[in-house]
């Protein structure tokens, strides 16, 4: 029960804020739950991740494999507040605990539905791997760059790899 898009609060181009539009994978009250579980967080630096989350929903754990809860982020990319590539847009919530003002460079490009840790391992990655290939995309892009990220998304979406 609830509603089927979950609206979050994230961080985009020159620090900006907007509504990031997701299909929801886990129960309504899992923000109201998140501080409690805290002290479970698995993940290295600003980020917040937990294996086995058990908000999330059986449905959300096939919507999250094959990162079906990302497509109305298309609605994002349509707004301008997106790209089709670029750094991952993260939440206000593992933004504000940034230690490094060098990752705020982040921010320098439009966030993407797709990156290249999405390609490179997803959540298999720790946090200083995942911002090191954000800060690679910036220094190296190109429409090239671009192209390849976006063909070798499918198939490592469709492998599940890396997928939490």
């Amino acid at each position: 029960p609830g509603p089927v898009f979950y609206h979050d609060g994230r961080i985009g181009l020159n620090e900006q804020g907007f509504g990031m539009i997701k299909f929801r994978t886990m129960r309504a009250d899992a923000e109201a739950q998140q501080e409690e579980l805290e002290r479970e967080n698995e993940a290295e630096g600003a980020l917040f991740k937990i294996k086995d989350d058990p908000r999330i929903t059986r449905v959300g754990q096939f919507l999250r494999r094959f990162s079906l809860d990302e497509i109305p982020q298309v609605l994002n990319v349509l707004r301008g507040e997106m790209s089709l590539v670029g750094p991952r847009p993260l939440p206000v919530r593992d933004v504000g605990r940034f230690n490094d003002p060098r990752l705020m460079r982040r921010f320098s490009m439009r966030p993407g539905l797709t990156c290249l840790w999405q390609i490179s391992g997803r959540s298999r990655l720790g946090f200083d791997q995942w911002i090191a290939l954000d800060l690679q995309y910036i220094d190296t892009w190109s429409l090239r760059l671009d192209l390849a990220i976006l063909l070798k998304t499918g198939p490592a979406v469709i492998r599940g790899d890396g997928a939490m």
